[in-house]
């Protein structure tokens, strides 16, 4: 199947399997290897990209979903050689510990602080709640995305 999409601000065609999933499509089509696997089932949040700005599950939708669509991946997160701000906080604020789940972490905090530009904590905690750490019980990763809220616009 032919699929034409916009992947990290680049417009892409490729050729994939149709039962392939966005998660086989990045990781085994395009090299994107920051998306992890979790498990598979759409619970853990591991896999979590943005589609057209809204955070979807990669291991669960179908690539010929995001036809014509704009996929964001922690590798997109980085712009011109400078980390995002999300991606410094973390960084300063020790909120990535085995950073299996950061990826998704970042991506689904990005989707919240698009919409939301002064989250308060359990704003963040409700937007990230179907991401799960193993690692950090959380604190570390609600004041990395407190600090790097832009804050009023």
């Amino acid at each position: 199947m032919k699929l034409a999409l916009t992947v990290n601000g680049q417009p892409r065609t490729t050729e994939t399997p149709a039962h392939w999933t966005v998660l086989d499509l990045l990781r085994d089509g395009l090299g994107l290897t920051g998306t992890k696997y979790g498990c598979g089932e759409g619970v853990c949040g591991t896999c979590t990209v943005l589609a057209d700005g809204r955070p979807i599950r990669a291991c669960l939708v179908l690539a010929a979903h995001v036809r014509g669509r704009a996929l964001l991946t922690v590798e997109g997160l980085e712009a011109d050689g400078r980390l995002d701000r999300l991606q410094i906080a973390f960084a300063e604020r020790g909120a990535a510990q085995c950073g299996f789940c950061t990826p998704g972490m970042l991506l689904a905090a990005k989707a919240l602080l698009g919409e939301n530009h002064t989250p308060t904590a359990d704003e963040i905690r409700d937007a990230l709640s179907s991401n799960l750490c193993r690692c950090t019980g959380y604190t570390k990763i609600v004041e990395a995305v407190l600090a790097a809220a832009p804050g009023p616009r």
